[in-house]
């Protein structure tokens, strides 16, 4: 009997022992463990943890009928969270990877934010049940989060290098579609006439093939300085160009936000990776494009992710609220629109930063609306930063561009809120919420398209207007402004080779206009008699025999900076050929000044062409006048298209004549005994250095056609 009575207090013992160390077991590695009412840790369902700066939401339900009892229990909850690496170490048991816990919960709840978390780190949580040590906790299953950066340097640095990821992929894309539609690029650029429409289609056409209205600005710039479009042409290109530029909102729209194209990206540049290895055609510019696309919406994927993500209830949202209601708040953020974008030399980067805010709800809808026409206003500064090195006329094209963009900001600002509502009726009806992401941003898209095409149909019919203000704004300096301004080409750069050769080749056709000139000064010097003329002529000489040593050195420089970039063979070989013109036109340029010289000395030492050798000297001029128009033709022709028939058959024409007149001088020295040896020396001089004018230009002609 005492032996019963020892072994069952021995069992009694053995189940006190094992229940009280199953009490006090708070292991949180443990997950299934079953207790008291049969509860395991499956009565927390939809477990999940989502990370936000510096903190994480964790949400969960539980099971009904266990709610039931942990309730009548008077049970709390409990959340025990740890990083990743303090995890590890945990289960090691090294120092440093302690589990930490919030404070108790109340049953009630289903989710709960926990605040004071390191930024940028992975971390993993259970919720538990608390008995107040009554039984043992039970841990539901891991939740896994990964904590953001608090807003500060370091998340201003990932948002502008996701902006700069951005405009680099938008700049490679601009680019590869450059070279890859060059040709057509010319050809849509050639067809540009008087008609105002047919402007407005070309600048459209070229900004919606580019996505950046800024190379069309600067390409209209440039072309109005190089005399090779008007003032009211470049209006018409200019207001096609901010209709154009409207694509890229909606390119943002429907593939950044609704279709994941950074997703499918590495698999796009894979199938274009191939495209790199082939030398012929346009292979590698369409490479390049396509890559350019795929790093866009990389960078628009990092954007979404960088810009600050605030609720409706922080300070800077709420400053937004506070001002959108009133009058000069509207002033203010088309301030701040302008400013984006005249920071970071984009439009299309400051839309994409636009419509990715609105997306995070960081900005109202109407906020963004204004940041757009600030944004309109700001992309003007780039036509503006090309024209400061032009001529008068590229800067009067300059300022259309921004009065245009001025002038509509101005009546969209009066009548904003109005057509705030119209443009909220047309995306969602009745039913227009611009709280909602998705409809504001398609009401973005859809402000900035009807701006530009409303100020454009209001705007065409005054471009005469615009051009009378800009000639008023930026008066004329003179003749040196109007005529001599020859550096257009030392303007920023065009991004491809194309580009690059088609603005040489019309600074070309113009350098050979500028030279030919210089015959026409000399014919004037040579049948005048009044001293004050000749001395004119002498002055004109000299400039512009400066001028083209000038122009040669700057097309020279331009060309070399242009062979650094990829270009096709035929692009090659026509950089080759204007080197070629260049150093003729300005051996031309040489020649006609030391023949002034040579004429100067003539007048001063009190010498004198006898009528025949006047009317000699003439005939060479007019022939060389006639040499010279059709080299100007042919400049401005297709290179490698021309027929050299013309030129070769007035250069012969010229060989021939100075044959003639310097036999009969021969012959008149030989049967005259009164002859002025030192004028008979210059005259001689004269017509031989014709018949070498006559020789260049030859040259000139035999370059464009690809004969070098």
């Amino acid at each position: 009997m005492f032996r019963g009575i020892k072994l069952l207090l021995a069992i009694q013992l053995f189940l006190f022992t094992g229940l009280h160390a199953t009490i006090d077991n708070t292991d949180v590695n443990q997950d299934n463990a079953t207790v008291g009412f049969n509860f395991t840790s499956d009565i927390f369902q939809n477990i999940s943890a989502k990370g936000g700066e510096e903190s994480a939401e964790i949400s969960w339900a539980i099971d009904h009928d266990a709610y039931t009892k942990l309730k009548a229990k008077n049970a709390k909850l409990i959340i025990t969270y740890n990083t990743k690496i303090g995890k590890k170490r945990s289960k090691k048991g090294l120092s440093g990877g302690e589990w930490m816990y919030t404070k108790p919960i109340d049953i009630d709840k289903i989710s709960f934010k926990i605040e004071d978390l390191a930024g940028h780190e992975s971390y993993y949580f259970k919720i538990g049940v608390d008995f107040k040590n009554e039984e043992k906790i039970i841990w539901s299953s891991e939740a896994k989060a990964k904590t953001e950066r608090s807003w500060g340097i370091a998340k201003l640095l990932m948002l502008i290098g996701a902006l700069g990821f951005f405009i680099f992929g938008m700049k490679l894309m601009s680019e590869g579609l450059q070279q890859a539609a060059g040709n057509r690029l010319r050809s849509m650029l050639g067809s540009i006439t008087s008609n105002r429409l047919k402007g407005i289609l070309t600048g459209f056409g070229i900004t919606s093939i580019v996505q950046s209205s800024s190379v069309t600005s600067v390409m209209t710039v440039s072309f109005v300085n190089a005399g090779l479009m008007t003032l009211r042409q470049s209006a018409g290109v200019m207001m096609g160009a901010n209709v154009g530029t409207t694509i890229t909102a909606w390119l943002v729209l429907l593939l950044g936000f609704k279709v994941s194209v950074s997703s499918y990206a590495f698999m796009i540049i894979a199938i274009a990776t191939p495209l790199l290895f082939l030398s012929k055609g346009t292979a590698r510019a369409w490479a390049s494009a396509v890559f350019g696309f795929c790093i866009l919406f990389i960078g628009l994927d990092a954007l979404k992710d960088t810009v600050p993500m605030l609720d409706e209830g922080s300070s800077i949202v709420q400053f937004f609220i506070d001002f959108k209601d009133v009058w000069y708040g509207r002033l203010m953020f088309v301030l701040l629109g302008t400013i984006v974008t005249v920071v970071i030399q984009s439009s299309s980067a400051a839309m994409a930063l636009t419509l990715t805010m609105v997306a995070a709800g960081s900005i109202p809808f109407e906020v963004a609306c204004a940041m757009i026409l600030g944004e309109n206003i700001g992309t003007t500064i780039t036509a503006q930063i090309a024209s400061l090195i032009a001529n008068v006329h590229a800067k009067r094209s300059a300022y259309i561009h921004t009065m245009f963009n001025l002038i509509g900001v101005l009546w969209m600002i009066l009548i904003f809120p109005w057509f705030i509502d119209m443009i909220g009726y047309f995306v969602g009806g009745s039913t227009f919420d611009p709280e909602n992401t998705e409809m504001a941003n398609s009401g973005i898209a859809l402000f900035h398209t009807l701006f530009n095409v409303a100020n454009v149909l209001i705007l065409i019919w005054f471009v005469p207007q615009l051009v009378h203000l800009a000639e008023r704004f930026v008066k004329s300096k003179g003749e040196t402004d109007e005529e001599f301004k020859l550096d257009f080409i030392n303007g920023p750069l065009g991004s491809t080779a194309e580009l690059c050769i088609l603005e040489a080749t019309k600074e070309v056709a113009k350098f050979g206009k500028i030279t030919s000139k210089m015959n026409g000064f000399i014919k004037t010097y040579i049948n005048s008699s009044e001293k004050k003329v000749k001395n004119k002529m002498l002055t004109k000489l000299e400039r512009y025999e400066e001028i083209t040593d000038r122009v040669e050195v700057e097309i020279a420089d331009y060309l070399g900076e242009t062979a650094r970039l990829e270009m096709s063979d035929d692009a090659s070989v026509q950089m080759r050929s204007m080197l070629n013109i260049s150093t003729d036109l300005e051996r031309i340029g040489d020649i006609f000044f030391q023949m002034s010289k040579a004429l100067e000395k003539k007048d001063k030492d009190n010498h004198y062409f006898t009528p025949e050798q006047r009317e000699g000297i003439n005939k060479m001029i007019i022939v060389t006048e006639e040499a010279f128009n059709i080299m100007n033709d042919n400049l401005v022709s297709g290179y490698g298209t021309i027929s050299l028939d013309k030129a070769i058959a007035k250069e012969k024409e010229i060989n021939t004549l100075r044959d003639q007149l310097r036999r009969h001088h021969l012959k008149t020295i030989e049967n005259s005994a009164d002859f002025n040896i030192n004028s008979a020396l210059i005259y001689s001089n004269i017509f031989s250095s014709f018949e070498k004018v006559g020789d260049h230009i030859i040259n000139v002609s035999e370059a464009v056609a690809g004969e070098v």
